[in-house]
């Protein structure tokens, strides 16, 4: 039985040491530091901000029901700060790794399509294998 926990604790070991785990819990810590940032400047900055007009701070807007408080307006500032981030990761996450991986399959093209004939030949062919046009 000891042994079957030592074996245990050593794969433990050897899977959280991997760069995806400690990578993805990285990532994590810092979106979590992330999100408390934009959470922070759309709660003490835009939003009364936006309220400035109509007197009103935007984040403190409630309607009461029977007894029941509904802060509609926490909800308006969860929905700009889901904006803000989405917006963030899009520019500086996304956006880019969709450039690089497009990049990095363009690097590994090893066929091409014949514009007469449309069939499959090599990338550095000058003459279609199929129709023998010039390319």
């Amino acid at each position: 039985m000891d042994g079957f926990f030592i074996r245990l604790i050593k794969e433990f070991e050897e899977f959280i040491s991997k760069g995806n785990v400690v990578g993805l819990a990285t990532a994590v810590v810092f979106g979590v530091a992330f999100n408390a940032v934009v959470t922070s400047f759309i709660t003490n900055i835009i939003t009364p901000i936006i309220g400035i007009p109509g007197h009103i701070n935007v984040g403190n807007l409630y309607v009461t029901v029977n007894g029941s408080t509904i802060t509609y307006g926490a909800f308006i500032n969860a929905i700009i700060n889901f904006i803000v981030i989405s917006f963030v990761l899009f520019v500086f996450f996304i956006r880019p790794i969709a450039k690089m991986q497009e990049a990095e399959k363009k690097k590994h093209v090893t066929t091409k399509k014949c514009p007469y004939c449309l069939s499959e030949i090599d990338a550095k062919a000058t003459r279609c294998a199929f129709c023998t046009s010039k390319i």
